[in-house]
Formats: structure tokens, C-alpha cells, sequence
């Protein structure tokens, strides 16, 4: 089935985030957590690329301009993904 584009998803953690925690963090890895967890929480046939893009079987991408993308990134615990991806040596 083909897939539209629906989107930019700003999802990677900021910089200034990971400056108030107060370490180094492997940001690439913690990118990398952060979408894996989103692309679980999106619909069935929604999928968020590296880049940000976001992409929707045609049956869905109705349902997916909707998505509130702001409200699923809410419901990441970005402090636990930090701590599984403590702080480069």
C-alpha cells in the first residue's frame, strides 16, 4: 500500500533539555528511543521517519493530519529514556 506524507514531527530532544539535566548525553541514541516510542504510540499505518517526516497508509492519513503530535510527545518519559542512555565517556 502507498504512503502519504502527513507531516513534520519535531520530536528529537532539545539541546537545552539535556543542558538542564546537567550531562552529556548520547543525544543521537536518546533521538533514536524518543522515536521508536512514538512510532509505538501512532496508529496502525502512521510511521514517523528519522528526518521527521510522517507518513500514512492512504486509509489512514485523514486520521493522521490529526494527530495531535504535541500530546503524544507528552506521553514520552523522556527522564527514563535519559536515564537508559546514561551520559557518554
Amino acid at each position: 500500500m502507498s504512503q502519504v506524507d502527513v507531516g513534520i514531527v519535531s520530536y528529537t530532544v532539545s539541546a537545552d533539555y539535556i543542558a538542564e539535566v546537567g550531562a552529556d548525553f548520547d543525544s543521537e541514541a536518546v533521538d533514536d528511543a524518543v522515536l521508536a516510542e512514538l512510532n509505538r504510540l501512532v496508529p496502525a499505518g502512521v510511521v514517523v521517519h528519522r528526518n521527521g517526516r510522517a507518513f500514512a497508509d492512504e486509509s489512514v492519513a485523514a486520521e493522521a493530519r490529526q494527530i495531535d503530535w504535541d500530546a503524544l510527545l507528552k506521553q514520552i518519559d523522556v527522564n527514563q529514556i535519559l536515564a537508559d542512555h546514561p551520559p557518554r565517556r
